[in-house]
């Protein structure tokens, strides 16, 4: 089969087998090689399909973002280990994940708190007692960012109300994201900041751990600080959830890009979102059957990379270079500023996105290609409950 195939349509996600066999391995060389275990957060793809390599390559486990991608995770019947790098405070998800410990349908799932509110509900939940299934994690955060406990010291009173209730504290974790929007010297001095709280605050709760205080963080923009300054801290376990390596992209991550400054090679991107032209109503513009339901736009408008002609039937013409970009989109349309004029109606254009995790997320199957030849079907499960 082939991504022109006549029962298929544009727009179409596709993704290189090449560039995602590639990434994988690279990073899961590169963390093995610096001593770290690797959760990679699963909410980036959601697909068993690209969970499997993932997991054959190595990682220690899956990580999600939300109850109901935890449930869905576990569904899978593989991912024996879990961690939810959110907080937990729904009694009924609490209530569920102590049904699910208890008919073994994981071997470890760790979930995070940053209130008493989050101990209670899990203490509820879990008669108070030690269940060696679930492991806490406090979560240190950043002023003004999302979730987590905003003071080392503040992480070691919720550490002891944890152990207070009877549950197992397993360390600590955090998301570097907040601190920086950028990679400049000061910029990845500040994460490197950040990181050394994290260390402190595992260093505060260790006495409360069994085995090594578990130190957990590493997005996809600075795993590379995170690896080198928690990787530093005496005795401890250093677990990164870096996701959205598996995809790469032709933006966001291309910029960021923490895994060559690791020494590494550099990954590649490997999604494609192709869409036709639908018009080319006036000089300069070219629209486009993809618009923000099909594509990626909360941090960059996707990139035009190649045009290609399509014959009576369909079937695409060779791929050349396109000297376009994309200035706006509407639901089902994107707009092209084109200085050539050199796209028409029936045309294909291949683009390139920015943010991985919000393409994913527009579609429920994709096509892993090897040029144009389809070689797999993948299935993305927001979750099971939708």
């Amino acid at each position: 089969m082939r991504i022109d195939d006549p029962h298929l349509s544009w727009p179409l996600l596709t993704l290189d087998r090449a560039a995602v066999e590639h990434n994988v391995a690279t990073v899961a060389t590169a963390l093995a090689t610096a001593g770290v275990e690797h959760a990679p957060h699963v909410k980036t793809h959601m697909s068993r399909e690209l969970w499997e390599r993932q997991r054959a390559a190595g990682a220690w486990g899956a990580t999600v973002a939300t109850p109901a991608q935890l449930r869905t995770v576990l569904g899978w019947g593989t991912a024996r280990r879990v961690l939810l790098a959110n907080e937990l405070v729904d009694p009924r998800d609490a209530a569920r994940l102590r049904t699910a410990l208890d008919a073994g349908e994981a071997d470890e799932v760790w979930v995070c708190v940053d209130s008493p509110r989050g101990v209670e509900v899990l203490a509820a939940a879990f008669d108070g007692t030690t269940h060696r299934r679930l492991g806490v994690l406090v979560e240190l955060g950043v002023d003004g960012g999302r979730t987590g406990v905003r003071t080392v010291e503040g992480v070691a009173a919720l550490a002891a109300a944890v152990a207070d209730a009877g549950l197992r504290l397993v360390g600590v974790s955090g998301y570097e994201g907040p601190v920086a929007s950028g990679t400049t010297p000061a910029e990845l001095d500040a994460v490197a900041r950040w990181c050394g709280l994290l260390r402190e605050a595992g260093a505060a709760v260790a006495h409360r751990v069994d085995g090594p205080v578990v130190l957990s963080a590493g997005g996809s923009a600075f795993a590379d600080v995170v690896v080198r300054r928690l990787t530093t801290a005496p005795g401890a376990r250093v677990v990164v959830r870096s996701g959205a390596y598996v995809a790469h992209d032709h933006g966001h991550y291309a910029h960021a890009d923490p895994w060559t400054r690791l020494g590494v090679a550099p990954l590649r991107p490997a999604i494609t979102v192709w869409a036709s032209v639908l018009s080319a109503p006036e000089p300069g513009l070219a629209v486009c059957g993809m618009g923000r339901r099909d594509v990626s736009f909360d941090l960059d408008l996707p990139l035009p990379l190649v045009a290609r002609g399509t014959d009576a039937v369909g079937r695409l013409g060779r791929a050349r270079a396109l000297d376009a970009r994309v200035t706006a989109l509407d639901d089902q349309h994107a707009y092209l500023h084109v200085s050539d004029d050199d796209l028409a109606p029936g045309d294909v254009v291949g683009f390139g996105i920015s943010h991985p995790c919000t393409t994913f997320d527009k579609y429920r199957t994709g096509l892993l290609t090897d040029g144009d030849d389809v070689v797999g079907t993948l299935t993305f499960e927001l979750t099971e409950d939708r």
